[in-house]
């Protein structure tokens, strides 16, 4: 009994999860909560004013405080949640997905298709990647959707890289040479041999940039180029409170807070995945 006690205890500890992995999935899952039920869980209508509390500092009615049209500051936090997640989820997954299967066949292919990917990467990181979104959002027009747009136009070339450098290595190994002694096609070898083996890198970064879009969705949104008043968005709310530092740094502060600890979030869950299948692999 004791040697079978000590076996499980074994692969207990094979399979414990990092525990950066634990804490980051945490503040990920609350934030996925509020994300999904706010009405439920925030105490007032985000959007509705109360002139009777202009800029009232935090107290257990409003223990975020009001902003200058009254609304409650807890309130509008949770409910931004909802569009800030999907910023983060929205703004990377078309880049992901894209720029990973792109880059599995640029690594594989090599050749001319790489040397013409060379330059498309070139030409991208010449300019920083938030001065292209915010060029390409101001002929779009502001707005969610084409931010969308602006975000994978440019994002899927970091994603891409990635695998392609990723691939380029699988493909000199024997189980890739094997596979085409065996006859498999180019697609069986990249989607079922070489891209499983070469994805974590794309995997750890997607879960860094979800971090650094939320990043992106709320300095957008304090531009006025990303959601649009009087919508509940942690950018937005920083933007208007900006005027009332000195009087009411309550409604700033709590949105920029909350944007620190879901980056934080994504940041911890990402190092945790990438020491998850660094074990694995």
């Amino acid at each position: 009994m004791s040697a079978d006690w000590a076996a499980a205890r074994s692969a207990f500890r094979l399979k414990a999860l990092p525990r950066s992995l634990v804490s980051g999935g945490v503040i990920l899952g609350l934030s996925l909560v509020l994300a999904l039920w706010p009405s439920l869980l925030a105490p007032y209508d985000p959007t509705a004013f109360d002139y009777s509390a202009l800029l009232a500092p935090p107290s257990w009615a409003h223990p975020f405080g009001t902003d200058n049209f009254g609304r409650d500051v807890l309130s509008r936090v949770i409910h931004a949640y909802t569009i800030d997640m999907q910023i983060a989820i929205f703004a990377t997954i078309g880049p992901f997905i894209f720029g990973t299967i792109v880059g599995a066949f640029v690594g594989y292919a090599g050749g001319l298709w790489e040397a013409i990917f060379g330059r498309i990467v070139d030409a991208t990181i010449t300019f920083p990647f938030l001065v292209l979104v915010i060029a390409i959002v101001s002929v779009l027009g502001p707005g969610l959707g084409n931010m969308y747009v602006a975000v994978g136009v440019v994002g899927w070339v970091f994603y891409a890289r990635l695998v392609a450098a990723e691939i380029k290595v699988q493909k000199r190994l024997d189980y890739a040479d094997a596979g085409r002694v065996m006859g498999y096609t180019p697609l069986r070898i990249i989607f079922r041999h070489l891209l499983p083996n070469a994805i974590t890198p794309a995997i750890v970064y997607w879960m860094t940039d979800m971090a650094l879009a939320i990043l992106l969705g709320s300095s957008l949104g304090y531009l006025g180029l990303g959601a649009q008043p009087p919508a509940a968005e942690w950018g937005v709310q920083i933007a208007d409170g900006k005027n009332f530092m000195n009087t009411a740094w309550w409604i700033s502060v709590f949105p920029g807070v909350a944007i620190v600890l879901t980056g934080l979030g994504f940041s911890l869950a990402g190092d945790g995945v990438a020491e998850l299948l660094r074990v694995r692999r």
